[in-house]
C-alpha cells in the first residue's frame, strides 16, 4: 500500500502541472512543471522525501529502461534523419559539451555555498 501511495503522490505532481500548464498555457510541458512542483515541496518540507523515497529509488534504478522508446522511436525515423547525421552529430557534441560546462560551473558555485 505504501508503494501504490507514493505512486499516486508523484503521478499526482505530474497530472497537476500537466494541468497547470494547459490552463496556464505555458510553453513549458507539464511533466516539467508537476517536477518543479515536487522539488519545491520536497525543499520546503511540505512533503517528507519519505513520502516519496521508494518508488522514487526504484524508478532511479530502472532509469535506463525509460529511454528505450526514445530509442525505437529513432531508429523508427532513421529514414527521416538519414540526410542529416552530419547536423545531428555536431548537435550533440556542443550541447554535450554546453551540459558539462554549465554542470561544472553549477558544482563549483554549489560547493562554494
Amino acid at each position: 500500500m505504501k508503494i501504490i501511495r507514493q505512486l499516486a503522490i508523484i503521478l499526482g505532481f505530474c497530472f497537476v502541472g500537466s494541468l497547470l500548464s494547459s490552463v496556464l498555457g505555458l510553453k513549458i510541458p507539464g511533466n516539467v512543471v508537476g517536477m518543479i512542483l515536487l522539488v519545491i515541496f520536497l525543499c520546503s518540507g511540505i512533503l517528507k522525501v519519505e513520502a516519496v523515497e521508494c518508488v522514487s529509488n526504484f524508478l532511479l534504478e530502472h532509469l535506463p529502461f525509460f529511454f528505450v522508446p526514445a530509442g525505437v522511436g529513432l531508429i523508427a525515423s532513421i529514414g527521416s534523419i538519414k540526410n542529416c547525421w552530419p547536423y545531428l552529430i555536431i548537435i550533440i557534441l556542443i550541447s554535450t559539451v554546453v551540459t558539462m560546462v554549465i554542470t561544472g560551473i553549477t558544482v563549483q558555485l554549489l560547493k562554494r555555498s
